[in-house]
């Protein structure tokens, strides 16, 4: 819906007024339970869609991901990284990083992930572009690196290390990066037990939303 907004809005100068009290008004806040995945597509009901969607497209399961996107962002869509500081730490200069929104993409890698796929009305603050953005990052880990797409522990270094570094074991020298992944591939163990329980009535409330 606000996607849609906004498109129209670049050929109607007058939307420009409308669109901040728009944006402010859909900004999405963090499922409440974030420890349950079923209770956050309960929640959130449209993430669901853009979940199943990501997984149908690039052959990714959903636990993954939305392990990997917990981890980054806590499930916040204007989530950014830590501020970088100057002399002696005391005087903040811009960010650590280019990483923004729910996957935390850095910059350079959400163009290559654009230019790639088409998606130019992407935004990283949108739950479904960046579970899509995260779905193709995973599919490409699998096709350069040869790591399963079920593997959240090596998706996650990949993630974080970029498919070279990865390639070079740059986590090799970084112990908290790895007990992060161990934490991730737990976590997207326990997303995979509970969506178990309830992917089959999430599927009969995405079938009826089509004829409501």
């Amino acid at each position: 819906m606000l996607k849609k907004f906004k498109q129209v809005c670049i050929f109607f100068s007058g939307c420009l007024v409308l669109l901040p009290v728009l944006l402010v008004g859909c900004a999405t806040m963090p499922p409440t339970d974030s420890s349950n995945i079923c209770k956050i597509f309960y929640e959130k009901d449209s993430w669901y869609d853009a979940a199943a969607d990501a997984r149908d497209r690039w052959g990714v399961p959903i636990h993954v991901p939305m392990a990997m996107m917990y981890q980054e962002s806590s499930f916040r869509h204007d989530a950014l990284p830590p501020r970088d500081y100057v002399f002696f730490g005391l005087i903040p200069w811009g960010r650590v990083s280019s990483a923004y929104g729910y996957s935390q993409a850095k910059t350079p890698t959400w163009a290559d992930y654009v230019r790639e796929t088409g998606n130019s009305w992407a935004d990283r603050d949108d739950f479904e572009d960046a579970m899509d953005f995260m779905g193709w990052f995973i599919y490409k880990t699998h096709s350069i690196n040869g790591v399963s797409k079920w593997d959240a522990y090596a998706q996650y270094l990949n993630y974080h290390e970029g498919w070279g570094g990865y390639r070079r074991k740059t986590y090799n020298q970084k112990a908290w990066l790895k007990k992060v992944a161990r934490i991730v591939k737990s976590r997207s163990l326990r997303y995979a037990t509970q969506l178990k329980t309830c992917e089959e009535d999430l599927q009969k409330n995405w079938f009826m939303k089509l004829f409501s």
